[in-house]
């Protein structure tokens, strides 16, 4: 009977391997804690608002969805397009780079395991390309 109840707190969604709705939260508080802190993270910090309160709930709520947890964003906001949602914003390799590297530093202090790390990471790569190659016009 240990070994069922061990097997059901097993996560079996990248979101609950995230921590659910709390563990995103923290992670993305963390990212935006970044974006304000680093010298790197300057321009993609001009993008957004000075009051980041709604930047943060919409990246919570996207993230949340994206790694199948609840659809906040969907429920809240409606449908998204990530490309379509920055193309008003100019980004390019740099822009790319450095909100990657807020990610990267906001994964590196959660308590999720080396390999979840480097999966999310790898996963967030290919939308935030995605993003660059549309505003590049290569898509």
């Amino acid at each position: 009977m240990a070994q069922d109840n061990q097997e059901e707190s097993t996560p079996t969604t990248p979101y609950q391997a995230a921590g659910e709705l709390v563990g995103i939260t923290r992670l993305v508080d963390e990212f935006y804690l970044n974006m304000d802190t680093l010298p790197e993270a300057e321009t993609i910090r001009r993008m957004h608002p000075d009051d980041l309160t709604e930047s943060r709930k919409k990246l919570t709520y996207f993230l949340c969805g994206w790694l199948g947890g609840p659809r906040l964003f969907q429920q809240h906001y409606g449908p998204i397009s990530i490309p379509g949602a920055h193309k008003r914003f100019p980004i390019g390799y740099e822009e790319r780079d450095a909100w990657l590297l807020c990610m990267q530093r906001a994964l590196a202090v959660q308590p999720y395991s080396a390999e979840f790390k480097d999966y999310l990471l790898a996963a967030l790569s290919i939308p935030a390309e995605r993003v660059r190659e549309v505003n590049a016009g290569e898509l």
